[in-house]
């Protein structure tokens, strides 16, 4: 994919309780309820579901108010623990965000060309830019653009599903070859020769 990976910075406490844990792979995850098991894997409760479309509409006002304003986009890759991490991160917190992921050779050429970088994660928060995850830096910018420092999202409540950066469009079907207009036209008509009826050949 070519995206190079950077992992954030140092953890920061926040104002609630909020578990860091890590799993038997490695990944850092982010959740507000302890791991059942110490041998639990990472928790994901990231929130992304079927009913992404509506969820929206079922915001409380104060939050969708600042979604509106400073509306938060995630960038993603398969296999990224810092994407992972970051994701943990906004969805414990309850923060609304759409995701796009970086998969094939052009969304990276295009997350070049959108954000000047190539490195995953990124995440934009209104007109703010982060590379790389850093919760710190996040939660920072998360607190100064509104969002509440808990979840205030309803139960049920699901983010859109993750979509591609670039969405690759069959190519239309060529139309077949429409025959030119000297084809479409009758060919003219020619007299008929002598017949015993008209030995002369003559046409009316």
């Amino acid at each position: 994919m070519g995206a190079a990976i950077v992992c954030g910075a140092a953890f920061s406490a926040q104002a609630q309780t909020i578990y860091r844990i890590v799993g038997a792979d490695g990944k850092v995850t982010f959740s507000d309820k302890p791991p059942a098991s110490t041998d639990q894997g990472k928790v994901l409760g990231t929130g992304v579901g079927a009913a992404g479309a509506a969820a929206s509409s079922t915001l409380p006002f104060e939050l969708k108010q600042v979604q509106a304003k400073y509306p938060v986009t995630l960038y993603t890759a398969a296999k990224c623990a810092p994407c992972d991490s970051g994701r943990a991160l906004l969805s414990v917190r309850g923060v609304p965000f759409n995701e796009r992921t970086v998969m094939t050779a052009e969304d990276t050429d295009y997350l070049q060309r959108l954000t000047g970088e190539s490195s995953l994660p990124y995440i934009t928060i209104g007109g703010q830019r982060h590379k790389g995850f850093s919760e710190s830096e996040w939660n920072s910018t998360l607190d100064a653009a509104g969002y509440p420092k808990s979840s205030m999202l309803p139960s049920g409540y699901r983010n859109a599903p993750p979509s591609p950066l670039v969405t690759i469009q069959k190519a239309a079907a060529p139309k077949p070859e429409e025959k030119p207009a000297a084809d479409l036209v009758a060919p003219p008509l020619t007299p008929p020769g002598p017949t015993p009826s008209n030995p002369a050949g003559i046409a009316f």
